[in-house]
């Protein structure tokens, strides 16, 4: 163990003695390793760029209907039992889910009429962007809504809805607070998000039927269970869209999906991760016979050195760790000179694209892992392109160092 120790202590003090045979070592290996480190952290951080935005962004899981069909209770109790579906909820038919707001301003009432979107308990888009309607009364509007409107969260306005029965025309109204408004990102047009209990009072009035839980005038609604001609659908995670649409179009339901999308990202993930491999495998080839050489001609020219050392009582066993640890050395500087230049290269890529980017996102970006995966494999292919080199200083006989001497 003291001779290895020894060893390798004259094989550092030989590396760094010949810095500049060992300066071009190094940045020979950074050459090759730094613009594989820009070429993986590119496509790690394009790509998980967009991965994260689909995956954020609660729109792209949702499914949507195309057209009006019938859902009863047994469905929806179905899909919810489902694994791959995160939310769903019943909407009412279109043409009845909407109503005039208005908020009574001194000098300029406003109004504007709004789609009723049917929402509930782990909606994702208003967990994402807003907050549920903790009530029947209270609503969540749309930026556009909100601005038409110039109210804010907290503030009450009046909702309208009106029918008409033969020539005379209704309609009753009901006080609402505003829980939240979303911004336009999260929903485009002027909507309201309610819940479902206000929906369905909304579209049985335009039917011409009362509601007992609004006070609204009218005849009862028939009892049974309701059918709806529409839904509210949105997958666990964007990895279950494609598969939810297919269920459900084999079922016989035309839906609509951001799959397109979705595939287009992992096709690029896909696209990056065979041009970065193939890539990798040419620079790691090359680096390979180059570090195997530089070692086999390190060890040659060295070999009446190592010759003697074994004369001196050092042991064939400790010997042959010569060439491996000037190899590890070799790697070891050469991965941390890489790993700095790819932090500047970092810097100023994702700089450049600064103003295309929200918070949290980058264009090139590499965890710690892949750093030290980087290391690991670094090392690892060090040492194997070592190996002849410590062979051929086995087979170095002492009788030849002394005939040469």
């Amino acid at each position: 163990m003291h001779g290895l120790k020894t060893l390798i202590r004259l094989a550092l003090h030989d590396y760094f003695h010949e810095r500049l045979l060992s300066a071009c070592a190094v940045m020979g290996l950074a050459a090759v390793l730094a613009p594989l480190l820009v070429l993986f952290g590119v496509k790690s951080g394009i790509i998980n760029t967009m991965s994260d935005r689909l995956i954020q962004d609660p729109r792209n899981r949702e499914v949507s209907p195309v057209g009006s069909g019938r859902y009863g209770s047994d469905w929806f109790a179905a899909m919810a039992k489902r694994s791959d579906v995160a939310f769903v909820i019943p909407q009412t038919r279109s043409i009845a889910a909407s109503m005039i707001l208005y908020k009574e301003d001194i000098s300029k009432p406003r109004t504007v009429v709004v789609s009723l979107i049917p929402t509930a308990e782990d909606d994702p888009l208003l967990t994402q962007w807003g907050r549920i309607p903790s009530e029947k009364t209270r609503i969540v509007l749309s930026e556009p809504a909100a601005r038409k409107l110039n109210v804010k969260s907290g503030q009450k306005v009046m909702g309208q809805v009106g029918r008409s029965k033969g020539s005379i025309k209704e309609h009753v109204t009901v006080n609402l607070q505003i829980d939240a408004v979303l911004p336009l990102e999260a929903f485009p047009r002027e909507a309201a998000f309610v819940r479902l209990a206000l929906l369905e009072a909304t579209e049985d009035y335009r039917d011409g039927r009362g509601s007992e839980v609004f006070g609204w005038p009218g005849p009862a609604r028939p009892s049974g269970s309701r059918v709806y001609p529409s839904f509210r659908l949105y997958a666990r995670s964007i990895y279950d869209v494609a598969q939810l649409r297919n269920i459900l179009m084999d079922s016989g339901l035309e839906v609509y999906t951001q799959a397109e999308d979705i595939e287009v990202v992992k096709s690029l993930d896909r696209s990056f991760s065979l041009i970065f491999s193939l890539i990798a495998i040419v620079a790691v080839l090359g680096y390979f016979a180059s570090m195997a050489s530089n070692v086999l001609a390190n060890v040659n020219r060295k070999s009446r050195y190592l010759g003697i050392s074994s004369l001196i009582g050092f042991s064939t066993t400790n010997i042959i760790w010569y060439p491996v640890v000037q190899s590890i050395t070799t790697s070891t500087l050469g991965i941390l000179t890489a790993i700095c230049l790819y932090w500047i290269v970092e810097g100023m890529i994702n700089s450049l694209f600064a103003d295309y980017l929200a918070a949290g996102e980058y264009v090139c970006r590499l965890s710690l892992v892949h750093m030290l995966i980087a290391l690991g494999l670094t090392l690892g292919l060090s040492i194997l392109a070592s190996v002849y080199g410590a062979f051929r200083v086995s087979r170095i006989e002492p009788s030849e160092v002394i005939r040469d001497v």
